[in-house]
């Protein structure tokens, strides 16, 4: 592990993800499997956009699902990962508007990579809506600051009507309102 692995703790860093990910194509090809794998969240921030260095884990939708959590387990333990380095639990955020692209990810021999588009990012990062509030806690803040930029949206309108376009009114919670709107009465975009 490098001096910044280190520093991080449990962090992932871009270096780190893709040695997991490429071991993982690597043991698709031993097994004569193509899997697929749909990142989300952070890592898509630190892997497609670099707009930060590291995330606590691997957000992802995969096939075929068994095979893949097995082999992220294995290659956890062989490049001592955290336990769930790679997993699912972003199935709950899923929009029916399931909007993907491969983007400018990496891709490898025996692992397709693909990624929500950016506005289906933004509307997924606006209903997490995690603020922190002690250095432990995640935030969702400065992720939705550089997408609302990368997509060059002018009002907290723009952003609720596009998060309204991936789900439905009864999903937003308020607190998505208020941060949107308090990132732009606060000058923050």
């Amino acid at each position: 592990m490098s001096g910044n692995e280190k520093a991080a703790g449990s962090a992932l860093t871009r270096e780190t993800i893709l040695r997991g990910l490429q071991s993982l194509s690597e043991e698709l090809g031993k097994e004569g499997v193509t899997g697929e794998v749909c990142l989300f969240g952070g890592t898509v921030m630190v892997l497609a956009f670099t707009a930060r260095l590291t995330t606590k884990d691997v957000d992802a939708l995969f096939q075929p699902t068994q095979t893949i959590r097995e082999l992220a387990r294995r290659i956890g333990e062989d490049l001592h990962l955290p336990a769930d380095w790679l997993n699912d639990g972003v199935k709950g955020f899923i929009s029916a508007r399931h909007e993907t692209t491969t983007g400018n990810l990496p891709q490898f021999p025996h692992l397709r990579l693909t990624m929500p588009v950016p506005e289906y990012l933004l509307a997924m990062k606006c209903i997490a809506a995690r603020i922190g509030g002690t250095a432990s806690e995640s935030t969702d803040v400065a992720d939705i600051t550089f997408l609302i930029r990368h997509l060059d949206l002018k009002s907290a309108k723009e952003v609720l009507d596009l998060v309204g376009q991936y789900y439905p009114a009864n999903r937003i919670p308020v607190k998505t309102q208020y941060l949107v709107e308090g990132l732009f009465d606060e000058g923050k975009i």
